[in-house]
Order: structure tokens, then C-alpha cells, then sequence
């Protein structure tokens, strides 16, 4: 089980994603828009790089739905291997079946 502080963190720069994603988008169109002036586009940067770093989607980990556990995550079921396993194993996963050749 992974510390429930990083759970507890992962969770909020997850909310904080979700509010500023409308303003991001917003400043990212006025910085790609080729016909804005350079100076409103500087703004835009600048502005960008005043908002909080934790409003950034790269900044959010994927994280087992289960354990917690940051690492050897899948996406298709949104766990880790080791819970993937255990519940596949247990016959908890429709259509999971152990490879055998």
C-alpha cells in the first residue's frame, strides 16, 4: 500500500488539473494563434507560467485504483500488475485468462 499522503496529494493536483484546465486551454490557444500579437502571446506565456505547477496534467501520476502503488500501471484496467494479477488469478476479471502456449 503506497503512503496515503502521495495518494492524498495525486488526488489533489487531480482537482487542481480539472479547475484550471478551461484557463490553460485558453492561454495554450492565445500562445499557438499565430495571428495574436507578440506581445499578447508573451502575456499568455507569462501568465502560464504564473499559474500553479500542479495544475499541469503531466504533473498527475496514474496510481492503482486499489493499493495506491505508482508503478507496473495498466491502464486498460486502472491497476498495478500485482493487483492484476491477484484478481485475475482469482477469477475477479471477466475475459482475463493466464497465457498458456
Amino acid at each position: 500500500m503506497a503512503n496515503k499522503s502521495a495518494i492524498e496529494t495525486n488526488n489533489r493536483r487531480k482537482r487542481l488539473v480539472a479547475n484550471k484546465k478551461v484557463s490553460r486551454d485558453a492561454l495554450r490557444a492565445i500562445i499557438k494563434n499565430k495571428e495574436t500579437s507578440f506581445e499578447e502571446r508573451m502575456k499568455a506565456v507569462h501568465k502560464l507560467a504564473e499559474m500553479p505547477r500542479n495544475s499541469s496534467k503531466t504533473r498527475v501520476r496514474n496510481r492503482c485504483v486499489l493499493t495506491g502503488r505508482p508503478r507496473g500501471y495498466y491502464r486498460k484496467f486502472a491497476m498495478s500488475r500485482i493487483a492484476l494479477r491477484e484478481l485475475a488469478s482469482a477469477g475477479m476479471l471477466p475475459g482475463v485468462t493466464k497465457a498458456s502456449w
